[in-house]
């Protein structure tokens, strides 16, 4: 039995406080799912015309498996959709799936799929203020999925962004059923990310043409499987694997490969095993305060999307427990960052792979008291099970233990020599609220300005004045009424290139909004998630042209320069339209006027009430 060295004492103080704070909503959540819990199929005490219907569209070996009430069921929910890239290699699993779980005595079907939209496509467009809250509209129709309880174990398939978080939420309040989360890997390296980034910049400043930029971003995202820099997508797979939710070894394996397929099979096989009540644990119990910590400390390490300050939460919440921002700050100031992957650096996930990835992280962190070993996962009992990788010897699927060390210190190192002694997200608390920073790709002498402030309602109005050059000097963007509650937190990283050209023109340059930047956010210090929000009366809605800002993410303060008195007594700007319509906006009324604090997670599940929402619901 391998031995650990001791937990790291701040590691050990928030997994303890964090215990502490989640004691009764843990207790009654691990009882309501205690109670849901069947001895053998679940469908087995089912009346005869409901059994009926749940084997009515079955055929062959399945259907007398699920009529015979005595084999495993397993769930499949997808999603599959063939227009975004990492989605579409799903189009085969299910198929896969359902051989190998027959073979493994089971049998699976097709539970029901989930909206998958791609932020990417999205990107400044109207259909970002969708994105948000689509994570809960799949938490909820995973629940549809599951809630014939006709199965005894699922299979949960996908990637991105909001699809995992509320893949996990909605898998959660099913906690009693065995769960594993199957991948479907990254596409092919394709354009170097810093040319990439270098022609997005040329197209900004107008010095390179519309379909310069086209040849490049399509030369990046160019096949299936997920895009390959470190976004919110990748992190996803990452904190996923490292909380024990994957197979050992499975999130980076490129699709279309054998070892793909191999890994498709095991977690078949693996699933009906724990349905069966082999070493059974199920994902409301597996997913507790030590996995989420060890998913923080991953995230954390690897400079990874800060999209996640709202998915960890919110996923938290849905098993009983509370985690805050001050958890992940606390955890940041003690987790040395180990990879450089784009943005934080000019290298895809595919090199942090090769370099060792996720299995010599996991080594690195185990050893030097940083994660967790004492956890159940879906491959078994112990963390320790995750250094090893998955290999194909004659067909058979083997693992065998990673690289200790990394073997390319440009993209991932140890321990003794991170890249940066801390994990680089902060919170920022002062004035104007409380907002999260991520500093992984900030060069320390641009982590602390102060600028005057230009405040915008709009991003589309801030890229106006950009290109006139009227923002060609020392400034502070505000781009307030972005939060959940105004229009559903898009994401605004496609300000990326215009900042970085003032950047390197010399300026002090910030960015400060209620909105989000997404795992995509780099060199520029941008306080995001500002909350309270100014649609909610936060004090962001009482900052005008010219005020002096400061944002220091060394301290973690972010101020109005303002007077207290003159600042409190200010008249707050409008919130959001109350009305929102186009591109599907006004079916989301009720999920804006419901959504609760980013803080909180800006879940529709657990809302802090609050009587300050504007009413955008029909009367």
């Amino acid at each position: 039995m391998a031995t650990h060295a001791a937990i790291h004492p701040v590691v050990a103080r928030v997994t303890e406080r964090i215990a502490q704070r989640s004691a009764r909503t843990r207790r009654e959540y691990l009882e309501r799912i205690d109670s849901a819990a069947a001895d053998g199929p679940t469908r087995a005490g089912m009346p005869c015309s409901n059994l009926a219907h749940g084997f009515a569209g079955c055929s062959g070996a399945d259907r007398i498996a699920v009529r015979g009430e005595t084999k495993p069921g397993v769930a499949i929910v997808s999603a599959y959709n063939d227009m975004l890239s990492a989605h579409q290699p799903y189009d085969e699993y299910p198929a896969w799936i359902k051989d190998a779980v027959r073979d493994a005595g089971g049998v699976a079907q097709f539970a029901g799929g989930v909206p998958a939209m791609c932020d990417g496509i999205t990107q400044g467009r109207a259909g970002m203020e969708l994105s948000l809250f689509s994570r809960d509209v799949i938490a909820m129709a995973t629940g549809v999925a599951l809630s014939h309880e006709m199965f005894d174990g699922a299979l949960l398939l996908g990637v991105c962004d909001k699809i995992v978080p509320g893949l996990l939420i909605g898998a959660l309040a099913f906690g009693h059923l065995p769960t594993i989360l199957v991948p479907a890997g990254p596409m092919p390296s394709g354009l170097p990310n810093g040319e990439k980034s270098r022609i997005r910049q040329l197209f900004a400043e107008g010095k390179a043409t519309r379909e310069d930029l086209l040849e490049a971003e399509s030369a990046s995202y160019h096949s299936p499987g997920t895009c390959t820099f470190y976004g919110t997508a990748n992190s996803n797979q990452l904190v996923v694997e490292v909380m024990g939710l994957h197979l050992p070894g499975s999130s980076f394996v490129a699709p279309g490969t054998p070892l793909r397929r191999a890994l498709t099979d095991e977690a078949s096989r693996r699933v009906v095993q724990l349905a069966r009540g082999e070493e059974r644990t199920p994902i409301g119990r597996l997913l507790d305060e030590r996995a989420l910590v060890n998913g923080v400390v991953a995230l954390l390490a690897t400079g990874g999307s800060t999209n996640h300050t709202l998915h960890l939460p919110a996923i938290a919440a849905a098993a009983g427990i509370e985690l805050t921002w001050d958890d992940f700050a606390e955890l940041s100031a003690v987790v040395p960052s180990l990879s450089r992957v784009y943005p934080n650096g000019s290298a895809d996930i595919n090199h942090f792979a090769a370099a060792g990835g996720v299995q010599t992280l996991i080594g690195q962190l185990l050893d030097a008291g940083l994660l967790h070993p004492d956890v159940h996962t879906v491959a078994g009992y112990g963390l320790d099970r995750y250094r090893q990788q998955p290999f194909l010897e004659d067909g058979e699927l083997v693992w065998r233990d990673a690289p200790a060390e990394s073997l390319d210190p440009d993209v991932l190192r140890g321990v003794d020599d991170p890249f940066a002694p801390d994990g680089g997200l902060r919170v920022l608390r002062g004035n104007l609220g409380s907002s999260v920073i991520k500093v992984s790709a900030v060069k320390p002498e641009h982590r602390v300005v102060t600028a005057p402030a230009r405040v915008f309602d709009d991003q589309h109005r801030f890229t106006e004045l950009f290109r006139t050059g009227e923002l060609d000097h020392d400034v502070v963007v505000v781009i307030r009424n972005q939060g959940p509650q105004a229009n559903g937190m898009p994401e605004l990283h496609g300000l990326t290139p215009a900042l970085g050209v003032l950047m390197d023109r010399g300026h002090q340059v910030a960015l400060v909004t209620d909105g989000r930047m997404s795992g995509a956010s780099g060199k520029i210090p941008a306080a995001i998630q500002l909350t309270p929000e100014a649609t909610a009366g936060g004090p962001l809605a009482r900052v005008r042209d010219g005020d002096m800002v400061r944002l220091d993410a060394e301290n973690g303060t972010l101020e109005v320069l303002v007077g207290d008195d003159d600042f409190a007594a200010r008249e707050p700007a409008p919130g959001a339209a109350a009305t929102q319509h186009g591109t599907g906006r006004e079916l989301f009324a009720a999920f804006r006027h419901a959504v609760g604090r980013a803080d909180q997670g800006a879940s529709v599940f657990a809302p802090q009430q609050r009587t300050d929402a504007p009413s955008d619901l029909p009367v």
